[in-house]
C-alpha cells in the first residue's frame, strides 16, 4: 500500500478539519448573529419629544426637580418641552387633579403634542392617579412614572392628618379605594414605579407599586434622595423614551 506523503495527509486534515467548523454548533451561533441586525432595526428608536409633566409631593415645589430636568435634558430633551405643576399640599387632592388636567392641557396646547408623559414623587402619585383614572386623563398620557408614589397610601400621613391631603394620602382612605379600585393602570398609557425598602416615608413601601405597571425594586434608596439620583432618574427618563 502506497504512503502518503505529509503534504497529502495535512490536507485531508485541513479539509475534516474545514467540514467539521461548518457542522458544529458554531456555524449555528454565527447563523443567529446574521439575524442580530433584523432584530435591532425592529426596535424602536427613543423619542425624546414627548413632553413631560412633573407633578411633586407633599410640600413640596417645581424646585424638586432641577435634578431630573437637567438628566432629562442629558438624555435629549429640550427645556422647551419640561414643565413642573405646583399644587396646593394642603387642600384637595381631587382638586389638586383638577388643576393638574388643566396644566395638561395647557401643555398640550403649547407644545402642539397630542399627549404628554408625568413623572410624579410621593404624594404626586395620588393627584396623578385620580387624574388618569377618574378623570379620564390616561388618554392624555403616553407614560406615567411613579417615584415613590404614595399610590396605596402611607402611614406616615397620621403625622398631618389636620390636612385633607393627608386624610386622603392615609391607608383605606375613600381616596385611595377610589383610584386603587379595579383596572390601577387604564388605558393605553405605559406605567412604571421606582421603589425602595429605604424609603421611610412610604409606609409601607411596596404601597407604590401598581398592578400592571413595570414595578422597579431600588436596593436602597430614601424618600428625598429620589430627587437627586442621577441612576433612578436616568432610568425614568428612558423608560418614557421608550
Amino acid at each position: 500500500m502506497p504512503r502518503r506523503s505529509p503534504r497529502r495527509l495535512l490536507g485531508a486534515l485541513a479539509a475534516v478539519a474545514v467540514a467539521f467548523t461548518l457542522f458544529s454548533p458554531a456555524s449555528a451561533a454565527g447563523a443567529a448573529e446574521t439575524t442580530a441586525p433584523a432584530r435591532a432595526a425592529a426596535v424602536q428608536p427613543l423619542s425624546t419629544g414627548t413632553p413631560v409633566v412633573f407633578v411633586h409631593g407633599y410640600t413640596g415645589s417645581a424646585s424638586n426637580w432641577t435634578t431630573a430636568m437637567s438628566v432629562f435634558r442629558l438624555n435629549g430633551w429640550s427645556s422647551s418641552n419640561l414643565f413642573a405643576y405646583e399644587y396646593d399640599s394642603y387642600g384637595n387632592n381631587i382638586t389638586n387633579a383638577q388643576g393638574l388636567a388643566a396644566f395638561v392641557n395647557d401643555v398640550k396646547s403649547r407644545t402642539g403634542a397630542s399627549k404628554v408623559a408625568i413623572v410624579n414623587h410621593s404624594m404626586g402619585g395620588l393627584v396623578s392617579q385620580y387624574y388618569l383614572k377618574v378623570l379620564g386623563g390616561n388618554t392624555s398620557v403616553s407614560h406615567l412614572a411613579s417615584i415613590a408614589g404614595a399610590n396605596h397610601g402611607t402611614t406616615a400621613a397620621g403625622a398631618c392628618l389636620i390636612y385633607t391631603t393627608c386624610q386622603q394620602m392615609y391607608p383605606g382612605s375613600s381616596f385611595i379605594a377610589q383610584i386603587t379600585s379595579g383596572d390601577e393602570t387604564p388605558g393605553d398609557t405605559k406605567y412604571a414605579t421606582w421603589y425602595s425598602a429605604c424609603d421611610g416615608v412610604i409606609l409601607p413601601y411596596t404601597s407604590t407599586r401598581l398592578s400592571g405597571a413595570t414595578n422597579n425594586n431600588v436596593v436602597c434608596q430614601t424618600h428625598i434622595g429620589y430627587l437627586a439620583d442621577t441612576v433612578v432618574l436616568g432610568q425614568v427618563a428612558r423608560f418614557i423614551a421608550s
